[in-house]
């Protein structure tokens, strides 16, 4: 090998390496120190737009697990309030029942009835609450709501009976006679917007259309019912204009409202038959009586429901509509704010009926948000598994293997030092040229 000065190639080779050397051991101390083997995209780039894009993924998921959980604060809420009108409703089906029995006297009734009034009040507070400014169910986060009749189904009269059906021939559904004398007297009592009416007619004078009829005539209450009324399995339509028919799919008797929406709706109705003598005629009113709230009256809305964002793509989210709660859509009061009315006895015992239609009404809306709490609980589950699994994805593909490091970093340490040992060499070799100058 001849002997030169001006390039030293054992020191530029050896240099090169120790540059090498040099960078392996800055990446080796990067992934060390980061504990991740790709810190950009120059260490590997598929790997890292793979992760960057599971870190999106993540923080996705991350954000909907919390929505799901400020959803569930919110329904809490709106459980709270329609669980507290639930409790209320309890106490005024007591009251009302007390109204009705004639230990009490007229004052008796005014002094209970102050007591209704109190409650019906917070029934309306109750329907005001918030939730971060929010109205939930005053009725202004309803889903789209096609204007709606009241329907009042009975299933216990037999599948032949219909509105001509004189009341000294019904049977029940078995076919057994309701044993309604024709000299019977048959009473109807209905609440509209919190007013209360009463009409008779003997049994022998016709059936259920010949009473709506005479119930029609009553001065305040033209135009309450349709006077002939359903005798199919068909009930009518719900709120998203879909058809309601009875659970066997066997006719029965339906009484409708004339009108739509919840003004014009039939709180309650209550039939009576009473003997000669003046007394009730329990077996025949326990069939009679039975209508029962098949479709709610409301009133026509957008949809205004809730979206709770449960997913990290667009649309993957929860609606939620919660219904009008107020003391008017539950039947306890009219538009002008006149409550039911319990000042007779026979202002008393209609509203009992009032009162079960508005417990199902409330109840109904307490299944809805307990449903939807129920399934945010899963979704929330579901989301805090998704984030979970996919973080082990992203950890695969990014996170270094922490042991494998440390021997790589050492091994680059050690070359690195050892380069640095033979630059040094390599730069004494070109000394030996001097011994010739002298």
């Amino acid at each position: 090998m001849s002997m030169v000065v001006k390039n030293n190639m054992s020191a530029i080779s050896t240099l090169n390496t120790l540059n090498k050397n040099s960078s392996a051991l800055s990446n080796s101390l990067k992934k060390v120190s980061s504990g991740m083997k790709i810190n950009s995209a120059a260490d590997d780039a598929s790997g890292y737009a793979i992760s960057e894009r599971m870190r999106v993924q993540i923080r996705g998921l991350d954000q909907a697990n919390q929505n799901t959980q400020n959803g569930t604060s919110m329904m809490k809420v709106a459980e709270g309030a329609v669980s507290s009108t639930v409790d209320i409703l309890k106490t005024l089906k007591e009251k009302v029942i007390n109204a009705a029995n004639d230990t009490n006297t007229d004052s008796d009734r005014a002094t209970i009835q102050k007591e209704l009034d109190q409650s019906i009040d917070q029934i309306n507070d109750n329907a005001n609450v918030t939730y971060n400014g929010k109205y939930l169910v005053d009725g202004s986060h309803n889903s789209h709501v096609d204007a709606t009749t009241t329907a009042m189904t009975n299933e216990s009269l037999f599948s032949g009976t219909d509105g001509s059906t004189a009341f000294s021939d019904m049977k029940d559904r078995n076919g057994n006679s309701l044993n309604i004398n024709s000299l019977d007297t048959v009473t109807i009592s209905f609440v509209k917007e919190g007013k209360t009416y009463v009409t008779s007619m003997k049994a022998s004078e016709g059936g259920i259309n010949a009473l709506l009829k005479k119930a029609n005539g009553i001065k305040g209450a033209e135009g309450t019912f349709k006077e002939e009324i359903g005798t199919t399995s068909y009930i009518g339509k719900d709120i998203a204009g879909d058809a309601v028919n009875t659970a066997d799919e066997k006719n029965a008797l339906t009484i409708h409202a004339k009108k739509a929406g919840v003004s014009n709706q039939i709180s309650g109705v209550t039939f009576s038959v009473t003997n000669t003598k003046g007394q009730v005629q329990k077996s025949a009113n326990a069939v009679l009586d039975n209508f029962t709230e098949s479709v709610r009256a409301q009133n026509k809305s957008d949809d205004n429901a809730i979206s709770l964002q449960v997913g990290t793509k667009a649309n993957q989210s929860i609606r939620v509509g919660l219904t009008d709660m107020r003391a008017e859509a539950l039947g306890l009061q009219s538009s002008t704010g006149q409550t039911i009315q319990i000042g007779t006895q026979a202002q008393a015992n209609a509203a009992i009926n009032v009162l079960d239609n508005a417990v199902q009404k409330a109840l109904d809306q307490q299944t809805t948000i307990g449903s939807v709490e129920s399934r945010l609980s899963y979704t929330s589950s579901n989301l805090t598994t998704a984030s979970e699994n996919v973080q082990a994805s992203e950890s695969t593909i990014r996170d270094a293997d922490m042991a494998k490091e440390m021997t790589e970093y050492t091994k680059n340490n050690v070359l690195l030092q050892a380069a640095q040992s033979m630059l040094a060499q390599a730069n004494q070799s070109s000394s030996s040229v001097l011994s010739l100058l002298q």
